[in-house]
Parts: C-alpha cells; structure tokens; sequence
C-alpha cells in the first residue's frame, strides 16, 4: 500500500503545482504613441513559457505569483515585469534610440541561436500535410508566429551591424541628435542589406543624406524619446 500512497501524494504534488502555475493575459503598448505592439517576444525566465503578443498587441502566457517576465521586441527597450497578482497587465515599451542599439549590438558576444534555445518552436511550427491539426492549432499557429519573429530579430541585428554609427560617421558629417535622427529615418531594409555590397551602402547613405539636408527642419526631427545612455558624438 505505501507505494501506491507515495504515488498518490507525488500525482497530488505535480496536480496542485500545474494548477498553482495560471494562464496571465495582458496587452503591450508603445509607450511614446500609446498604440499596441505585435509580435513581442514575452518570456518567463522563471518557468521558461515563452510566446508572443497577436496582432491586437495581446497576450496569454501560464505563469504563477513570484515568476518574472521579460519582453522583447526589435527597435525597443525590454522590460520586465514581476507577477505580484494574476491581474490583467499592460506593459509599455520605450523605442529604443540609435545609440541603445549600437550599445546592444557591441554587448552582444556570441550570436543567439533561437534553433538551440528554443527548438520545440521549429518542432511545432512544422506543417504536415497528412496532419490537418498541425495547420489550425493554437500551438502551431503560436509556433510560426515565434519563428517568423526570432527571423525578424536577426534580420534588424544584421542591419544594426551593418548599418553602424561608426560606420555612418565616416560617410556623412552629423553628430548626436542629427545623426540618431538620419540613421533613424534612412535605416535600410533587411532587402537592401541582403542584396548590396559596402560600396552600394556607402552610396546609399550619401544619396539619403541628400534628402536629409533638402527637408525641411520640422521633418528632420522624431519624437521625443526617453533619454539612452550616451550620446552619438
């Protein structure tokens, strides 16, 4: 009879822990313009769920009291958010300035490989032609959402790389607010980056600089953002 007791308060154990661990909604807002953001990445680093925000910038993850979450997305600030109470949330993200990128790009020592840490999502978002469950379940519908954004991520850190302040400074005269100005208004899409050399991006930024210097000063400026650390100088 022991065993079968032990088994019983072991089945009870994992019952009252899967429980204990609710379904968090909540919404995700850019800060500046007070507009949902889709595709954020949220994680928690407690019970490694992850997902990520729909296209109305909501999202559902199983959480508990105590558990942390972090969310992430391309061009903005992560934030973190420590579960007190299962209570809606609303979380609003900073866009990140040039210079923030710049310092997350040089931080960066090893590149993330979202196959490795994350390889059940490649596993999930597999479509199976015999498997007609695999086309229009959540999971796998929430599987290829995650692998298109961790494409994207790397896509925007490509261009971050390539499309440096340094690299930008050497081309064209602007310092700080300017520079973080035109870099923010001319960064080149992921095509551009993919199907042109140095050279081709050496005279792209010359041919926006042109078009920078034509606008008219109220066109030049973006909206306040909050401060970053340092400044392009």
């Amino acid at each position: 009879m022991k065993p079968n007791y032990l088994i019983l308060i072991i089945g009870l154990f994992i019952t009252a822990h899967v429980q204990a661990q609710d379904v968090l909604k909540g919404s995700v807002y850019e800060k500046s313009k007070n507009e949902k953001l889709a595709n954020v990445f949220v994680k928690d680093v407690t019970n490694k769920q992850i997902t990520i925000t729909d296209n109305n910038g909501n999202f559902s993850i199983r959480t508990a009291t105590g558990h942390t979450l972090i969310f992430n997305a391309p061009g903005y600030v992560s934030d973190t958010l420590y579960i007190t109470d299962m209570r809606p949330k609303r979380v609003d993200m900073i866009s990140q300035t040039i210079s923030l990128r710049q310092v997350n790009v040089s931080a960066t020592k090893e590149a993330f490989d979202p196959r490795k840490e994350y390889p059940e999502v490649y596993t999930k978002s597999k479509v199976y032609v015999m498997s007609p469950s695999t086309w229009f379940s959540k999971e796998g519908k929430d599987a290829r959402r995650l692998k298109r954004y961790f494409q994207h991520a790397e896509e925007e850190r490509q261009i971050d790389e390539a499309f440096n302040v340094d690299y930008v400074k050497s081309v064209i005269p602007l310092r700080g607010t300017e520079l973080e100005n035109f870099m923010s208004l001319y960064r080149p899409s992921y095509a551009f980056l993919k199907n042109n050399n140095a050279p081709s991006m050496t005279a792209y930024i010359n041919d926006a600089y042109k078009k920078y210097q034509a606008l008219p000063a109220n066109k030049k400026a973006l909206p306040q953002l909050a401060p970053a650390p340092g400044s392009l100088q």
